[in-house]
């Protein structure tokens, strides 16, 4: 069959032991076995350490991913980095974050096996040696390649997939060389920096960071991967005769690669490499078999999240590879010259070496030319690729662009994390729906049952009791389980804009000081995420949400009618327990910034309503549940945009709302750091004089919105109504649906249900 290789820097895995157990359909068993030897199953799960190996979305995407490929009986890899320090734990420490080294691999992982046997070495630094017999890449050093394989199991299914992630050795003669002699121990000492590659994941979400070790990283995630897949290629018989495969032709029918995002590019010159200086293939024809085997993932539009190298720190690191980048970028060119003959502006934008004091290596445009297919992951992400942020290639091949909206595992994000509300949807159509999500379309002949709406709710009502009590049990706060667990977990990022929910929260306060004889809808505000440490504006957005939350949550005129606490160190196995217990779920990023976003569609399937904009997969949550069951406010991408070119004035809104200025005010005055009044400065300076994101253009429509959602929160039963539509309608964000489009529209493979006999039974 045609394999498919997932190339990506991040997986974001978190716990493994429920998940297989739940694909393997061994829960109950093991449940029951490990209760009768006196011990508690859960206690156990909690024992084990997160796989951190990503910052966010796009690397918890692509573990779901592996899930569905895996479910759906592809032939499918996944090839990373075996990071030896994951994203960072956060510790809050007065109110700032703190990181600390995430030494997950302290007490081993048992999930993973060593392969030795496939070690493979890669080369940085040389020179180039054009000769008669082709282009050499000499003086190199060399760094090795361990691969450590994990299994990821399907559903039921009896398939059982690998995730390959290399780390990085250095070769027992590294500096040994004969111009090192002596410093025998300083040698040994030195094997440190070959082995730094895989030693720790860069942190940033989102933001782009020019670095020689991310450079590196990125190369050796790449050289790896593609010699194991060359081997598998040649090793391979499908009805070849000869011993060793030497015609690459069939390499494309064969072998498909996904670049998760831009950091996987150097996929392409890297292949062109292999094909023609160590292949012999004839340039052309590489170059044929190179687009036909890469597609593209773009992640994001922001521009300080695109990769732009420097040219000369390729030339001092991968010097051929910047040679076949040049060429590449050559025949592309002429390419376009010869459409569009005289628009020199056209080639300036369209040229993967961007001019300037510093030449830059435009990492997007070589995914774009060097790939058969590019796609957004959102319908609205999508028409602004095509619309503006690559406008200029989409002109020149609009067949290559598609839309793959995002989804998510229902194994992991309904059946592993809230099993309650699984059962309540068994009961009522039957366990299909984990592995075709559609089914819960079903869900809507019992709307108005009236058993139905108080299971849903009693299912809630005890997540919300669980999670009151783990937050009870780990971090010392009491909320009240009554209330509306309303919550926003996600990075820490402007474009994001936990600064408007925090606006909300202070005015949600201000009334009730105002007035504390007056009905309120309780509600516990919940935020949590990880800043950059780097970043400085996403620090001070914490610092923020920790002080109202010190001022709000020991005011004695509020009660328990208001609580803001913010959630620490939150990854995969926090969100598998937070997420089940959310009534409402914050999307709130100005439109046109998110590309999709994944959170939202976990909350849409496990029982809570979105209060969101415009944007991302929002859109499409909307479409199918009906906007009137989500709490939809402020700007569309066109008001930005109308708002871009008259000029967004900040001031003109905290002159003309008087909750706004007075929030604004008591941020900027000290009230809620009093120690230190001039605390929040940039964070107000930012939002008055320049904030990209527009916060207080949204502010009015968000209060009022805010306003509706408590509302309906009074009225238990409408609520749980809207909440089993949002449910039933939530079918089509299943990562099975995404990865079968990918298979079919992109892959060319046709994805199968089949199970395949178990290993204790005879294969047809």
């Amino acid at each position: 069959p045609q394999r498919i290789y997932y190339l990506s820097l991040e997986f974001y895995m978190g716990r493994t032991l429920q998940n297989t157990m739940v694909n393997l359909g061994l829960q109950n068993a093991c449940d029951e076995a490990i209760y009768q030897l006196g011990l508690d199953l859960e206690e156990l799960e909690e024992i084990e350490e997160d796989a951190g190996l990503g910052n966010g979305g796009l690397g918890r995407l692509a573990a779901c991913f592996l899930d569905s490929m895996a479910t759906l009986g592809l032939a499918a890899y996944g090839y990373g980095i075996r990071y030896e320090f994951g994203i960072f734990n956060q510790k809050i420490v007065n109110g700032w974050q703190v990181e600390e080294a995430d030494d997950w691999l302290r007490y081993g992982n048992p999930w993973e096996k060593a392969r030795p046997e496939y070690m493979l070495p890669v080369h940085f630094y040389g020179r180039v040696d054009h000769t008669p017999e082709g282009v050499k890449w000499i003086d190199t050093q060399v760094v090795l390649a361990m691969p450590y394989d994990t299994p990821v199991p399907g559903y039921k299914n009896n398939t059982v997939n690998t995730m390959r992630l290399w780390s990085a050795k250095a070769p027992n003669d590294f500096n040994l060389q004969e111009f090192n002699v002596g410093d025998y121990i300083e040698a040994v000492l030195d094997r440190n920096l070959a082995e730094n590659i895989s030693r720790v994941l860069y942190p940033n979400d989102n933001f782009f960071e020019g670095k020689e070790l991310r450079l590196k990283q990125e190369y050796f995630v790449v050289a790896a991967p593609l010699q194991d897949i060359i081997r598998r290629f040649k090793s391979s018989k499908f009805g070849c005769r000869d011993p060793v495969r030497t015609c690459f032709e069939t390499f494309p029918d064969k072998v498909a690669i996904q670049l998760n995002d831009t950091h996987p590019a150097l996929s392409i010159p890297e292949l062109m490499r292999i094909l023609v200086d160590v292949e012999k293939v004839d340039w052309d024809k590489a170059w044929e078999i190179t687009r036909r085997t890469c597609a593209y993932t773009n992640h994001t539009v922001l521009p300080e999240a695109l990769e732009r190298w420097p040219v000369s720190m390729f030339e001092k690191l991968l010097p051929r590879h910047l040679e076949i980048i040049y060429a590449l970028n050559q025949m592309h060119l002429d390419r376009v010259a010869a459409l569009y003959p005289g628009d020199i502006d056209r080639l300036r934008r369209m040229s993967v070496i961007e001019e300037g004091d510093c030449k830059r290596i435009n990492m997007a445009h070589l995914c774009v030319i060097g790939s058969h297919a590019v796609n957004g992951v959102a319908r609205i992400h999508s028409d602004i690729v095509k619309n503006s942020v690559f406008k200029d290639f989409y002109e020149l091949e609009p067949e290559k662009f598609q839309n793959k909206t995002n989804g998510i595992t229902p194994r992991r994000w309904l059946l592993l994390c809230n099993p309650g509300l699984a059962d309540v949807i068994a009961e009522k159509i039957g366990e299909g729906f984990i592995t075709d999500l559609s089914e819960l379309k079903k869900l809507l002949d019992f709307i108005n049952n009236e058993t139905f709406i108080r299971d849903v709710a009693k299912v809630k009502q005890e997540n919300k009791l669980k999670f009151a009590a783990y937050l009870e049990e780990q971090y010392k706060v009491k909320i009240n389980p009554s209330s509306m667990f309303d919550v926003q977990v996600k990075r820490i990022h402007e474009y994001k804009r936990q600064l408007l929910n925090c606006l909300h929260a202070i005015t949600l306060y201000n009334r009730i000081r105002s007035d504390p004889s007056q009905s309120f809808v309780p509600r516990t505000i919940m935020i949590g995420g990880k800043a950059a440490p780097g970043y400085h504006m996403a620090k001070m957005i914490i610092k923020l949400i920790t002080s109202i939350g010190e001022v709000i949550n020991n005011d004695p005129c509020v009660g328990d009618r208001l609580k803001v606490i913010f959630l620490e160190n939150y990854r995969v196995s926090l969100a598998e327990k937070v997420i089940p217990a959310a009534d409402l779920s914050q999307q709130i990023s100005t439109a046109g910034t998110e590309a999709s976003g994944t959170g939202n569609m976990k909350f849409m399937v496990n029982g809570a309503l979105t209060i969101g904009t415009m944007d991302g997969a929002n859109v499409e949550m909307a479409e199918e549940a009906g906007e009137e069951n989500l709490f939809i406010f402020g700007m569309r991408v066109e008001d930005v945009e109308a708002l871009d070119h008259q000029g967004y004035n900040a001031r003109e809104y905290y002159e003309r709302l008087p909750e706004l200025r007075q929030a604004v005010d008591q941020i900027s005055g000290g009230f809620f750091s009093p120690q230190d009044p001039s605390c929040f400065r940039d964070v107000v300076n930012m939002l008055m004089y320049h904030d990209r994101f527009k916060v207080f253009a949204d502010y009015e429509a968000y209060i009022k919105c805010q306003g509706q959602v408590d509302q309906l929160f009074t009225d238990s039963r409408e609520w749980t109504k809207k909440v089993i539509r949002n449910i039933a309608c939530s079918g089509k964000f299943s990562s099975d649906r995404t990865i079968m489009e990918y298979a079919q529209e992109i892959w060319g493979v046709e994805p199968s249900a089949k199970k395949i006999p178990p290993p204790n039974l005879p294969r047809d």
